[in-house]
């Protein structure tokens, strides 16, 4: 199943909710970038994708005991634009101009609410870096629109997770449910294998 990445709608107002500080700058004219140099519209997206790789991140939220063990591991359930539903990771674009830890930060509050407080360090170390090809078979992980360069991390989140956008819930599991065959038969675009590199990388697999 190929990976479907929401894109947030530019048009109104940025993805976090908050009024866009770039809008009426620059001189794009077409509908969906709304004067934002920092947005692509649908046609320049696309072109982009057919012309160069696109930065993601990735984040797989846990759970940690007093030790900072993982204790549990949170997936998404998920509405692809297709009408599908699917089982995913918080994950999406870098912004021109933005840090990878604000993007990070930025999707995990988009996905998660507000009041999930993930504990970011100034500089994050992603445990991986995954590529997502257009061509199956390339490497374990598949992106039918693009080809795509994604940091992944592992982020404890200490607060309440609430859902929004097209995240319909978040389920907390155990590691070993985590990286059970059951869940990876849910999972898109080769992201059960993200996931139990995640779970490998804080020494939660078993």
């Amino acid at each position: 199943m190929a990976v479907r990445t929401p894109d947030p709608d530019p048009n109104e107002r940025d993805d976090d909710g908050s009024h866009d500080p770039l809008r009426g700058l620059g001189s794009m004219s077409s509908q969906g970038s709304s004067g934002n140099p920092a947005w692509l519209t649908d046609v320049e997206l696309a072109e982009a994708r057919r012309r160069i790789p696109m930065l993601y991140v990735e984040a797989i939220p846990v759970r940690t005991d007093g030790m900072g063990a993982v204790t549990e591991v949170g997936v998404l359930l998920r509405a692809t634009p297709m009408g599908e539903i699917t089982r995913t990771i918080v994950s999406g674009r870098v912004r021109y101009g933005e840090t990878v830890r604000d993007a990070l930060f930025r999707h995990l509050e988009n996905d998660l609410g507000p009041m999930a407080f993930p504990l970011l360090p100034p500089q994050p170390t992603p445990f991986t870096v995954a590529e997502y090809f257009p061509i199956p078979g390339v490497s374990a992980f598949h992106d039918d629109r693009q080809h795509a360069v994604s940091l992944a991390f592992v982020v404890p989140v200490t607060g309440t997770c609430e859902p929004r956008q097209d995240a319909l819930e978040v389920t907390w599991m155990s590691p070993e449910e985590a990286a059970s065959e059951s869940l990876a038969a849910e999972m898109e675009g080769g992201r059960s294998t993200l996931l139990r590199l995640a779970l490998a990388s804080v020494g939660s697999l078993r």
